[in-house]
């Protein structure tokens, strides 16, 4: 279970890199990816996540609020099965860009 920040300074832009599953034990490290950087574009890759659970989905809402990005902007990427319907059906795709 780790999480990874690939910052591309350039382009303004990091991708964050969630292993495991995504729940309350990541909380000190997904924060860090993005805490003083309201200024970028997120991606969150989820490719390595089997399992989200309700701490997971708040600390994407805790980050949504924090980044005050309009509703969108924040990208969830590579998503598996169980992981996308556990987003969609908490309606996270009204929040985020899910692909």
């Amino acid at each position: 279970m780790t999480v990874e920040a690939q910052v591309d300074s350039g382009s303004r832009h990091i991708t964050i890199l969630i292993e495991g599953a995504f729940g309350f034990n990541l909380v000190q490290d997904f924060r860090r990816c993005y805490s003083d950087k309201r200024d970028y574009r997120y991606t969150i890759d989820l490719r390595k996540v089997d399992y989200i659970d309700s701490a997971g989905l708040g600390m994407l809402l805790n980050m949504h609020s924090y980044l005050e990005q309009d509703d969108g902007m924040i990208r969830i990427t590579n998503t598996l099965p169980q992981v996308r319907k556990i987003l969609t059906i908490s309606r996270f795709d009204k929040k985020f860009s899910i692909e």
